[in-house]
């Protein structure tokens, strides 16, 4: 398996240690403590999980400029999007040099990490459009991601964190969610050294399907990582519920047994396109695996990034800087000529109509009256799922 980001070992931020825990779980009573934003939550998850190693806990203004102009801290670790605690107001920890931090996504707020405050600074307007504009390439607040970004505040509390729990990802989805450390574990029972992973937050198509395989067999490897998110998506995206099926039942009906493992984690996406995907290879790296399939518009959302900008924003990044292999894939759909799954760039003789291409619209429209897509689109199994679920939102 190829080393952690960074280092030679994970080093997550969960306390692991159950006296040690709830010792800290004590002590966070009598802190000073502050509600937290979802992307702030997700954050201290992943640092928890070992996702986001070998960082220690939030950055400060002078790394997130850094990371946002550069792609690196100003100790020159290659990162590429600032991991912020970011509040409206701070005021309720001022001078304090230990806090809790309370879970904005659980019923009662219960404390998820504490944190050592080195500093509390105040982003300027400029340095908020500079880091909005270098992550996400745009500073349309119509972009989901930027308008997220630029309503949570703007007050920096940066320092490390000790995780007490992964908020309310691993009873939602036990068997799912999954900690770059557990990852590895279990691929180490596998056997395997040569992993494909594959990003997701939506269903998987027969595309997507193919695509997992191509790679695989491609890279001669001996198992794929099929990776969702599971934490917030954007109205209209599918609930992780119901993208867990979907991927259970394919990987169940179609894939050979020990070849896939289904798994998840818990992050808020942020739509950031080229600088997200970077920040993806990184998760994958951690979680152990030798290559990251990126394909068209990877992490994008509407038109505010080119198709291959996700795979392009790789070409200047060094194996000094980043391990893993990046496997790049082409618009993948059937081809009716030759009747399979392709990648559009590998086949010759092909026009637009000797492929089965539907929008997701129109896929949407089909599934909400019930209609299953073209086989050649979606397998059965997972269109009946989909459908189930359209169904139950129709008042």
């Amino acid at each position: 398996m190829i080393k952690p980001h960074g280092s030679d070992k994970l080093n997550p931020l969960y306390v692991a240690d159950a006296a040690k825990r709830d010792k800290l779980i004590q002590e966070a009573k009598s802190l000073p403590s502050i509600l937290i934003s979802s992307a702030a939550a997700g954050n201290a998850v992943m640092l928890g999980g070992g996702y986001f190693n070998p960082l220690t806990g939030y950055m400060n203004v002078a790394d997130s400029m850094s990371v946002a102009k550069d792609m690196r801290t100003t100790s020159g670790l290659f990162w590429p999007t600032p991991v912020l605690n970011m509040v409206e107001d701070a005021s309720a920890v001022k001078g304090a040099k230990r806090i809790a931090l309370k879970d904005p996504n659980i019923a009662g707020n219960p404390v998820i990490a504490i944190q050592d405050v080195q500093a509390i600074e105040t982003f300027t307007d400029e340095q908020m459009k500079t880091i909005t504009k270098a992550v996400y390439g745009t500073d349309d607040m119509e972009h989901v991601g930027v308008k997220t970004f630029n309503t949570v505040g703007r007050t920096v509390i940066s320092g490390p964190i000790q995780v007490l729990n992964y908020s309310y990802f691993d009873k939602e989805f036990a068997d799912t969610f999954r900690t770059a450390v557990q990852i590895r574990e279990e691929m180490g029972k596998l056997g395997w050294e040569k992993v494909v992973a594959f990003q997701t937050r939506n269903p998987m198509h027969l595309a997507h399907e193919e695509l997992c395989r191509m790679a695989y067999i491609d890279e001669k490897a001996d198992g794929i990582l099929i990776h969702m998110l599971l934490g917030k998506l954007k109205k209209g995206d599918i609930p992780a519920d119901v993208r867990d099926a979907c991927i259970r039942k394919m990987v169940e009906v179609y894939f050979e047994p020990n070849t896939v493992l289904v798994t998840g984690y818990g992050f808020d996406m942020l739509y950031a396109g080229p600088r997200e995907a970077v920040l993806h290879a990184i998760f994958r790296q951690n979680s152990g695996c030798t290559h990251l399939i990126v394909g068209r518009d990877h992490a994008g959302v509407g038109d505010y990034y080119g198709p291959f900008d996700a795979q392009t924003v790789f070409d200047n990044i060094s194996k000094k800087d980043l391990l893993i292999d990046i496997y790049r894939a082409d618009h993948t759909a059937y081809s009716k000529k030759l009747n399979k799954v392709v990648m559009m760039n590998r086949v010759q003789n092909h026009t637009k109509e000797d492929f089965v291409l539907l929008s997701g619209t129109k896929v949407r429209e089909m599934l909400g009256k019930g209609i299953k897509p073209p086989k050649e689109f979606s397998r059965p199994e997972v269109a009946e799922i989909l459908i189930k679920y359209y169904e139950s939102t129709v008042e």
